[in-house]
């Protein structure tokens, strides 16, 4: 079967602007070479000359993704409160492009937008007077946070689209769970895990995110 012609001539735009879309329809799983070269109307071997590999592709992607994380202009008196929204507004944006953010765990941030969140992120731990090491390790520790979170999200976004029941949060599953442990041998556990399923992610997000501020903020008074 023949492929439909290319409808504009190929280059890392083209090839970029034509992930994004399969990203947004089925995710960085859903993701090939030979998948994007078919949207593309060419050949996978086509592609090799303008990305090297789906590794950097996707990098590509999570920086295009990271322009439009909005980013604040720093103010020293509401450090806590912008770093937190900057925090909270990147899992946002990363939720939209289902489990981009897998590109984000255990990688550095590459692409100048990526940079550029990195460097008000620390720009605002910074004018909180939070020390340089504790500022490089935050946004390691911080950044894998946000990260996990905006990946579970997706998966559990995923799995109501098929029409699965949620994930570890899920009420009755975790209520089968409690029942089948022996109170006795694991009374705290019984009484606490319940509480696991109160609230919504975000609540359970933003809870999070104020223990590291808070304590992030507890590093800049010493």
């Amino acid at each position: 079967m023949s492929r439909e012609p290319l409808r504009r001539p190929l280059s890392r735009e083209v090839i970029v602007e034509t992930a994004m879309d399969v990203l947004r329809k089925d995710g960085v799983e859903g993701l090939s070479m030979r998948r994007l070269a078919t949207e593309l109307g060419t050949g996978p071997a086509t592609l090799y000359a303008h990305v090297a590999h789906k590794e950097q592709l996707v990098g590509l992607l999570f920086d295009e993704v990271a322009a439009e994380i909005p980013l604040p202009e720093p103010d020293p008196a509401r450090w806590r409160e912008q770093v937190t929204r900057l925090w909270v507004d990147t899992r946002s944006t990363l939720l939209r492009y289902r489990d981009i953010a897998r590109a984000s765990l255990g990688a550095a941030p590459a692409g100048p937008h990526a940079a550029a969140v990195t460097e008000v992120t620390m720009r605002l731990l910074r004018m909180g007077g939070v020390p340089d090491r504790s500022i490089a390790w935050a946004v390691d520790v911080v950044g894998l946070y946000v990260a996990a979170s905006a990946v579970e999200g997706a998966t559990e976004g995923r799995r109501r689209e098929l029409g699965r029941e949620p994930g570890r949060h899920h009420a009755g599953e975790l209520a089968e769970l409690v029942a089948r442990l022996p109170a006795e041998r694991f009374p705290t556990v019984v009484a606490v895990l319940p509480l696991i399923a109160e609230g919504s992610d975000e609540e359970r997000f933003r809870f999070g995110l104020e223990l590291l501020v808070n304590g992030l903020a507890q590093l800049a008074d010493q």
